[in-house]
């Protein structure tokens, strides 16, 4: 027979031709004895659905053409009726149309002219002897619903007149099975799609023949099987025919013996399905051999490929439309698809079809190996997942069940069922939608997982066969060779990437379909417990399968160097998935790679089909072992290396062990090896790294890595990696001494500080290596695939540079540390012992050595950034840009790469470097919120293996490659579930174990300290692992962990924790695991107790540290590998430990909200600085903390704001009441009334803040606080407003004597003008050349009336006096007894006004307590014996001890505590309301003297007279202009004579007006213009103020923020004008120069620029607005009284109507009784009042400063209210703007205590230190200059409540401001203070450095 090329079947298998010989009637005669057998998606009910394999391709049904004889006739007739119409003929719905679209059914053709048919088994079934019908294990139903048009289902041959007809009749038997009708065309596309065959009309077929079971004797087994039944009544000769056949042997692989097969090139091998393709008769097999009687042989092939590969196509979309992968053949699946926090993989007995490969994907990723055996619930009918059990519908009689029981056909319709989608189509399916980088995860993770993985694999597309050599990339097998050397077995590990190993290699075809399982072979030789390889008897199996066939998958045996170990050395197995017959081109492949190829075949006969093949192989030199299922020979050599076995009647282990040792016995002599990179050499194959990016990638790659080629990796990091070798590690350990300062501290932090710079110059020198730069240019470069291929092959080819080495140091190490381990067990500490540990820690050096990673590239980037930011150097041309380096790691770390957090070599955080890396990562994400998940546990306790299987993270778990100090990565938590959380992002930290091998000996302790309290630290959830169940091991660890815990309560952090067991041997018991937690319990507390101690704590039991449920947050781990490595599997109960971890994890996140990126940036400051200081809980200084409490005080100034304005124009308002006399008393309850709605908006937003602030974790320690401060406010603002309007009304009280005299002076004032006016009317009218005269002549008779009206009015009043206020002063000192001459020169000196300013007292110190008398006389003495008493007493006082500068802060803190007393005192007094009396100077001299006797006595110095005095003229300087004002104030409103007198001008002009003949309304106009005139100018001055103090307050940068942004400003301004005297202010009375501060801001604003600009525009306003209103009142007064024409009831209303707002009062009518027209009246007030609103309009805006509502002063009250407490040592003021809060006092930024004045005890040397520097060093000081005790500065909080108090953490900054300031000014400060810079104490040469801007530019940092 000629091959049959064209007619190929779709699944890879050959069409078998038939010969119409005696071969043909022996398969006739043995049809009769093989029972009908049906598939599962197919026909009656009498099918067996057999065990499938793996592959479980369809059984390949090729139809035999018969011979032309009527016997034939009637068995086809019979046949294609009982085939086509199953069920009574009846028609398909147009349901089941459709429902056999999407399958996965074999796809049978139209068999020709045949009387019997051979079924083909895929090795991966079991066979069962059993005959079936003629579609083998298909439908009957299925065929009879197919049109005759298939592409292969044509009869090929010239045939015979008879055949001709028996094929006619076929068709419309086939087409027709219900009369004839044909199917519609729907139901023809509807078998062509899915993954299953498609059947095609089966013509003239009377019987097939079927596939005998794997397990059985072929020939044994005849048509027994209960679901072995006929499927159509047939007649006596098919019986007899049956019969006969029974005596047949049944060969169900191949082809009757005279059938020669041909190699079929041109394989189209396209997935699971057995085609039964029309088959030739043997009638016309010479007539095949020329095809050009009846069609173009070629062409017919080409159209037949064409349509095969469509229908392929069309079954691949049908697969992935079923398990929702549809859409991911364009848009492949990627790693970001994968590294996603989504939601838990469901734990359920069965998953929805189209879930599966979802939870493939989920489940291969957490280690899951059962990922394969996923049970699939169908949610369609159509879909079964094996045989249903049929049911026989009869009537319920005895003889009806006996007859159901006996028969052969049980009428059940499964034809419309299909099966569900293969286990290896899901894998598959997912490997075809993924993109090359989520491959090579999902192929690792296979990997490890112990599967075998694809090595050829045919694109679903195009057919083509490709190698995804890449997927292997990443792959690593360690594994042992035991060799024999010396009669001993020697073993030595060997470990390397698997794409480089060169190993012997195995491979398996079969040839047919033999009845035993290849795929289950395999698995007995490799793993025997274990399924390497997927076969028929794995879950899940259908004998549907799509897209294995022609996949060849290749697995490696690793021994574990033990004596059962199968082999001595690691051999790759490859298995060829499919009939390699038809397989050419895989076949030829793996042939030629193998070092021993196994073929499997059904039979060995010669001239067979596989016969040629067979002999092609077994004539090749390489070593063959043929395997013969029907055969039950031994095992026989036929030559050197080529061996045939039968394995027939042999248990698989006896088959196992013979293989073995056969192979065994080959490879122990001279074999090829093969090696996976060989792969890319083949003809062929399309290696998926040719991809043009991942050339790209490779070729940047190796274009680095050859520069490193052939140096030790030691050398290469000393080499291109210099920055992060001897230099940094240098500059971390010069840098730990900053926190150790000792000696002349500042200048020893100046020259570290110096060394630091200076290699941080050396490293941006070296910075420029050629790798790296090529390194960053590719970085920058490429595209983003690009980019991740060249890092990926960055990684491989510089961990080939390292893993050889590497390997065999950590085996000297391992050896080491077993001795060492052995010595330390026998408690052995001789110096063998120290010995062998100094060599351990020779070793471990080494490691570090050979350890050579992406992560040092990354490092190195770091490095070169960090030195040139700590530079700030420009970049150099031609350089890389090194300012760009944190963009790109940014890039990378979105991208899912771990990012070094701490470096594990050097023990540092490069704080620079991961600052700038956030920053940039959040440019690009923006701030988002993360949870932070910390993992804490002993070195290799499994913890990276953990994340990685739990989040599919990338952290590195080799055993030689532990983590090295911290690395995190981030998680992007997916849409699925984000709307659960409040947060974006997971970023997990992976850290260095715990006692480290590589640490051991060194200070293991603090480095493990240090590493716990950070990532505890930094975390909101910490995951302590723990590995095994040994309490010793435990112990340190957990002793570690409670401290770090424990530090953390203290400094107020409060993250959550889980303890996770790995590695329990029984996590199932639960009363075991039950004691394990009480132990654990039991060892927490008593840790705690130990932490206690050392932490100075209270705490006693761990639930006091933490909240912690030792039931809830201990999880107990199976053992990671399911069996002994390096063959083991992973344990699946360990994927679901770590599910329920993270359900437990997922669960504890949702109650938190994370925190922002920026806030765990500012962490990672605070926790590292204070980690570098010794005293870890006093050095923290929580950043995020600071800056949402700051955020706070803005909010609290904001709020307080509010009331506070509120309040003023409630103020304002009574105020205006009260004046006008509507108001006689205020009270409380009233102003509660009026500023509730305010007060409850205020309450509200309060609420609103705390309540859904991003912060509000943290916000709600200061809630109750804030809450109650405001409430206090409120109210003592109401009190406040109170106490002035009562003050008011006292005042108008007061005066009322006065102001009942005032209407009746006016009164008198009036009629006396205008009687005056009328006697001199006609003057008035006289020409106008004599106006002038005139003037003076009404002048002159105005003020001879006008004094004599005075006199009259205030007869018998006594004027109140101004006050002498320089007089009394002198009168009080004198009275108190200090002389006038000493009076005299303290005044005239004029220095007692900067008392409090003073640098240096000791000229006011006396020499001895009685020696005050000796001064006496001090104005007359000689300067300098003045000058030299004062140094000598200074001198010797210093050295006495007596007067050091804690006691001229004694003396400066009375003068502050003196002055405020007595101001408070006289500002208690009545002056406003009673006036200014002496007796209250008096009082308040008499106070101070006190005061100042007090003291002293508790000195043991006296102080002088000119002291006293000083200090009583500051203080009467200081209240002079207070007395003054109030003093006015009160003259003002009580003196008659001050008030007639202001009032000539008023009635002059109203007497002029009369004398010029004016009417009563023109006059009344004038008088109220003149009234209004005033009060306006005072409302809107009050008005404009209130609203100008708020502008500035919202709007002006110094006023908009909080009291440290106040401080900021100032400053700031204090440097710009390089004021000396103001910067004294400042340090010695804050709170003063705030004020001028303030004050000049205010001044500044209302006098330029915008900030005029913005006063006049409210100016402008309020000037509207009481135009308005008063035009408004005109208005309707007039409108009231125009039927009345009363004047009194007009002025009534008139001032009514504005009493609210103007201060207006009444003016009597009584004069004016002849008014007649009020509309002129208001005609002449508007003329006024324009005249006036024009005034008002050009108003200048310091008239504001004349009345009483000021902005500055209303900015002051707010801006001032608030601490001004200094610091103990330099003096800094708190910055807190509440005042009397709770929390400790604190400062942005200390100073040198040189700016207060301290000085080195006994010598004039002034100190320099920062107290922040001094905190951190190791030195000690006197607190309150006592010499008896000393305080070391660490614990400064122990010298007393005033510095317990104060939080002053080591800062690291160079708070270059006050190191300016002290150099700028150090010849002022050394005159101020009488002290020197010198010794000690000279000013640092780097101080000199920093310029102004500089230090103005410091205060924002």
């Amino acid at each position: 027979m000629e091959e049959d090329d064209y007619n190929k079947a779709a699944g890879g298998r050959e069409s078998v031709p038939s010969a119409a010989n005696e071969r043909v009637e022996d398969i006739e005669e043995n049809a009769t004895a093989t029972k009908v057998k049906c598939d599962t998606v197919t026909g009656p009910g009498d099918v067996e659905n057999p065990k499938n394999d793996e592959n479980t391709g369809e059984s390949e049904i090729t139809s035999l053409s018969s011979a032309n004889n009527d016997k034939v006739d009637e068995l086809e007739e019979s046949a294609a009726k009982t085939e086509n119409d199953p069920v009574n003929g009846a028609k398909h719905s147009d349901k089941y149309d459709d429902s056999i679209r999407v399958g996965g059914e074999s796809e049978i053709n139209s068999v020709s002219s045949s009387a019997t048919n051979k079924g083909e088994p895929d090795e991966d079934k079991e066979v069962n002897n059993e005959s079936s019908s003629d579609v083998g294990e298909q439908s009957m139903e299925e065929s009879d619903g197919v049109k005759n048009t298939s592409p292969t289902s044509q009869t090929v041959s010239t045939v015979t007149k008879e055949l001709d007809e028996l094929e006619e009749s076929a068709d419309k038997t086939e087409n027709d099975p219900v009369n004839g009708a044909k199917h519609s065309d729907k139901y023809d596309d509807s078998i062509r799609v899915g993954g299953e065959s498609e059947i095609n009309p089966v013509s003239s077929s009377a019987t097939n023949k079927g596939e005998p079971d794997e397990d059985k004797e072929v020939n044994k087994v005849k048509g027994t099987s209960q679901t072995s039944q006929t499927v159509s009544p047939v007649t006596k000769e098919l019986d007899e025919l049956e019969e006969s056949a029974a005596d047949a042997e049944c060969d169900p692989v191949t082809q009757p013996a005279d059938v020669k097969h041909s190699k079929n090139d041109g394989n189209t091998t396209v997935g699971g399905e057995s085609e039964i393709t029309p088959v030739q008769s043997a009638a016309t097999e010479k007539g095949n051999k020329d095809m050009s009687g009846n069609m173009d042989k070629k062409s017919l092939e080409i159209s037949e490929g064409i349509d095969r590969k469509k229908q392929y196509q069309r079954e691949t979309e049908a697969l992935l439309d079923r398990l929702q992968l549809q859409d991911k053949q364009q848009q492949k699946l990627s790693p970001a698809d994968l590294f996603k926090v989504g939601p838990a993989v469901k734990q359920d007995h069965d998953t929805p079809e189209k879930d599966v490969a979802h939870t493939f994907i989920q489940k291969l990723m957490m280690l899951d190996y059962r990922a394969r055996y996923i049970p699939v619930r169908q949610d369609s009918p159509e879909v079964s997942h094996s045989n249903p059990v049929g049911e026989f519908d009869t009537d319920d009689t005895e003889d009806d069940d006996l007859d159901a029981l006996y028969s052969t056909n049980v009428d059940s319709d499964q034809s419309n069922l299909k099966t569900h989608v293969h286990p290896m189509d899901v894998q598959m399916a997912v490997f075809h939608c993924s993109d090359s980088f989520f491959k090579q995860n999902m192929i690792t993770k296979l990997s490890q997982c112990q599967y075998a993985l694809p090595l050829l694999v045919p694109d679903p597309l195009t057919m083509d066969i490709g190698c995804p050599l890449w997927t292997f990339r990443q792959i690593r097998k360690t594994w042992k060779i035991t060799e024999m050397k010396d009669n001993s077995n020697i073993v030595t590990m060997k470990s390397m990437p698997i794409c480089k190993a060169e190993t012997p290699m195995v491979s398996f075809l079969r040839l047919g379909s033999p009845s035993l399982s290849k795929s289950e072979l395999m698995n007995t030789l490799i793993n025997n417990r274990h399924k390497t390889f997927f076969d028929r008897n794995c879950p899940g199996s259908t004998k549907s399968r799509h897209l294995m066939d022609g996949v060849a998958e290749i697995a490696w045996y690793c021994p574990a160097g033990k004596p059962n170990d199968a082999f001595t050395d690691c051999i790759a197995f490859c298995n060829l998935h499919g009939d390699a017959l038809s397989l050419v081109k895989q076949r030829d492949i793996l042939t030629d790679k193998s070092s021993v190829n196994v073929v499997l075949v059904p039979t060995l006969e010669q001239g067979d089909k596989n016969s040629a093949v067979i002999s092609a192989l077994h004539k090749s030199p390489k070593p063959l072992i043929i395997l013969i299922a029907d055969s039950d020979g031994g095992a026989v050599q036929m030559k050197k290396g080529n061996y045939k076995m039968g394995l027939n009647d042999k248990s698989q282990s006896k088959i196992s062990e013979e293989l073995k040792k056969i192979i065994g016995k080959i490879l122990s002599g001279p074999h090829e090896t093969f090696q996976l990179e060989s792969m890319a050499e083949v003809s062929g194959v399309k290696v998926d790294e040719d991809d043009k990016a991942c050339q790209k990638g490779k070729s940047a790659a190796m274009k680095m890595v050859d520069l490193l080629q052939g140096m030790e990796v030691s050398k290469i990091k000393d080499k291109y990696l210099p920055c992060q070798g001897q230099l940094w590690h240098e500059w971390c350990k010069i840098n730990k001494e900053l926190y150790h300062l000792k000696g002349n501290i500042e200048n020893e932090k100046c020259k570290i500080q110096r060394k630091l710079m200076q290699i941080r110059e050396e490293q941006c020198k070296v910075s420029s290596s050629e790798p790296m730069e090529l390194f960053m240019k590719s970085l920058s470069s490429l595209s983003a695939t690009e980019k991740d291929y060249f890092l990926k092959w960055t990684q491989i080819l510089i961990d080939a540079l390292s893993t050889d080495k590497l390997g065999s140091i950590l085996q000297i190490y391992d050896k080491k540390w077993a001795e060492v381990l052995a010595l330390k067990k026998k408690h052995d500490k001789s110096d063998l012992l120290k010995g062998k540990q100094t060599e351990l820690d020779e070793i471990s050096t080494k490691v570090q050595s050979a350890t050579f990673g992406l992560e040092h590239i990354f490092r190195e980037m770091g490095q070169i950034y960090e030195a040139h930011a700590s530079l700030e150097k420009q970049l150099e041309r031609g350089q890389t840009d090194w300012s760009k380096y944190p963009e790109l790691a940014a890039e990378l770390m979105i991208s899912g790469h771990p990012m070094e957090l701490m470096d594990g070599d050097a023990g540092q955080v490069p704080l620079k470097w991961i600052s700038g890396l956030l920053d940039e990562v959040m440019k690009k994400l923006g701030d988002k919120r993360v949870f932070v998940l910390s993992v804490l546990g002993v070195q290799s306790s499994g913890k990276s293996t953990m994340l990685n299987a739990m989040f599919g993270l990338q952290f590195a778990v080799s055993a030689g490659r532990c983590t090295k100090g911290a690395f995190m990565q981030l998680v992007e938590v997916s849409e699925d579930i984000k709307e659960d959380f409040e947060f974006d992002y997971v970023l997990v930290v992976d850290t260095e174990g715990l006692r480290a091998l590589e640490l051991e000996g060194k200070a293991t302790l603090r480095h493990d300290n240090e590493l716990a309290t950070f990532v505890v630290g930094l975390g909101n959830m910490t995951l302590i692992n723990i590995f095994g169940e040994n309490p010793a091991d435990m112990q340190d660890v957990l002793q570690i962990v409670v401290q770090a815990f424990m530090r953390m309560k203290k400094i107020k952090l409060s993250p959550s924790c889980v303890f996770v067991h790995q590695n329990v041997t029984d996590i199932g018991a639960t009363e075991k695991n039950m004691d394990g937690k009480r132990q654990l319990q039991k060892k927490l507390d008593k840790m705690t107790e130990l932490a206690a101690k050392e932490e100075v704590c209270d705490a006693k039991c761990f639930s006091d540290v933490i909240a912690f449920d030792v039931q809830k947050d201990v999880k107990y781990f199976a053992q990671l590998w399911e069996g002994s490595p390096p063959m083991a599997p992973p344990n699946p109960g360990y994927s679901e430990c770590v599910q329920e971890l993270k359900t437990t994890i997922l669960s504890k996140a949702k109650q938190s909200a994370g925190i922002t990126l920026s806030q765990f940036k500012s962490k990672i400051d605070d926790l590292w600085n204070a980690l570098m200081n010794e005293q870890f809980v006093f050095s923290f200084k929580n950043t995020f903390e600071i800056a949402v409490y700051r955020k706070l005080e803005v909010q609290y100034g904001n709020w307080t704001w509010t009331l506070r304005s509120n309040m003023l124009t409630i103020e304002n308002e009574l105020h205006t009441k009260i004046q006008n006399g509507n108001l006689h008393k205020v009270e409380l309850n009233y102003l509660h009334q009026e500023s509730n709605k305010t007060y409850d908006e205020i309450k509200q937003a309060m609420t609103t803040y705390f309540d859904h602030d991003g912060d509000k974790d943290m916000l709600v320690q200061w809630r109750g606080r804030f809450e109650s401060k405001i409430k206090e406010f409120h109210d003592e603002l109401l009190r406040g407003v109170q106490r002035k309007l009562d003050e008011i009304i006292q005042q108008k009280n007061a005066c009322k004597k006065l102001n009942d005299k005032k209407t009746e002076f006016e009164n008198n004032l009036l009629q006396k003008s205008k009687e005056l006016a009328q006697q001199l009317k006609d003057k008035a009218k006289d020409e106008d050349e004599e106006e002038e005269e005139d003037e003076e002549e009404l002048q002159k008779q105005f003020n001879s009336v006008w004094s004599d009206l005075v006199k009259e009015l205030t007869a018998g009043i006594k004027p109140i006096e101004d006050i002498n206020y320089k007089e009394d002063q002198s009168t009080v000192l004198q009275e108190l007894g200090f002389e006038w001459a000493l009076i005299d020169v303290s005044k005239r000196s004029v220095k007692y006004k900067q008392i409090a300013e003073l640098g240096d007292y000791v000229h006011y110190v006396s020499l001895t307590k009685h020696h005050n008398d000796e001064n006496d006389t001090r104005g007359q003495r000689n300067r300098l014996v003045e000058y030299v008493s004062e140094q000598t007493t200074k001198i010797k006082y210093s050295w006495k001890g007596y007067f050091q500068h804690e006691e001229q802060q004694l003396i400066r803190s009375l003068i502050d505590n003196v002055q405020k007393q007595s101001l408070d005192a006289i500002k208690s007094k009545p002056v406003a309301t009673r006036g200014y009396n002496l007796t209250y100077l008096q009082e308040v001299a008499n106070d101070v003297k006190q005061t100042v006797s007090e003291f002293e006595s508790k000195r043991k110095y006296a102080l002088k007279k000119e002291f006293t005095v000083d200090l009583l003229l500051y203080v009467f300087h200081r209240a002079e202009r207070w007395l003054l004002e109030s003093h006015k104030t009160f003259k003002g409103n009580n003196d008659a004579h001050s008030y007639v007198e202001s009032k000539k001008m008023d009635y002059y002009n109203i007497f002029r007006s009369f004398c010029k003949g004016s009417s009563s309304a023109v006059v009344l106009g004038q008088l109220i213009c003149d009234k209004l005139k005033s009060s306006t100018v005072e409302a809107v001055c009050n008005n404009t103020a209130i609203e100008l103090a708020g502008e500035m307050r919202c709007n002006f940068p110094a006023f908009n923020g909080n009291r440290s942004n106040l401080e900021k400003h100032l400053l700031k301004s204090l440097a710009e004008k390089e004021d000396f005297n103001g910067f004294i202010t400042y340090i010695q009375n804050p709170r003063k120069q705030a004020e001028t501060y303030i004050r000049e801001e205010v001044q500044k604003c209302i006098s330029t620029g915008q900030g005029k600009e913005k006063a006049l525009t409210i100016l402008k306003k309020n000037v509207d607005d009481i135009n308005k209103l008063v035009r408004q009142a005109l208005y309707e007064a007039t409108e009231k009284v125009q039927t009345h024409r009363d004047p009194d009831m007009w002025m009534e209303e008139f001032s009514s109507f504005l009493k609210d707002k103007l201060t207006f009062n009444t003016i009597c009518c009584q004069n004016f009784s002849d008014l007649n027209s009020f509309d002129f009246l208001k005609e002449e007030i508007e003329k006024g009042l324009v005249s006036i609103i024009k005034e008002l309009s050009s108003l200048s805006l310091d008239t504001m400063t004349k009345f009483r509502m000021k902005p500055d002063e209303i900015l002051i009250n707010q801006l001032c209210d608030c601490c001004w407490v200094k610091c103990p040592f330099c003096a800094a003021v708190c910055t807190n703007t509440v005042n009397d809060h709770n929390e400790d006092h604190s400062v942005p930024f200390h100073r040198s205590v040189a700016v207060n004045g301290m000085h080195v005890i006994n010598s004039v040397e002034l100190a320099i230190e920062f107290c922040t520097t001094s905190i951190a060093s190791g030195r000690s000081f006197h607190p309150a200059g006592d010499p008896n005790v000393l305080i070391p500065f660490k614990k400064y909080r122990n010298a007393g409540p005033y510095f317990a108090n104060w939080a002053i953490t080591p800062d690291g900054s160079t708070l270059e401001y006050w190191k300016w300031f002290v150099s700028h000014f150090e010849k002022k400060l050394e005159d101020h203070y009488g002290l020197k810079f010198q010794g000690n104490g000279k000013i640092p040469i780097e101080w000199k450095t920093h310029s102004q801007d500089q230090a103005i530019k410091s205060l924002d940092n």
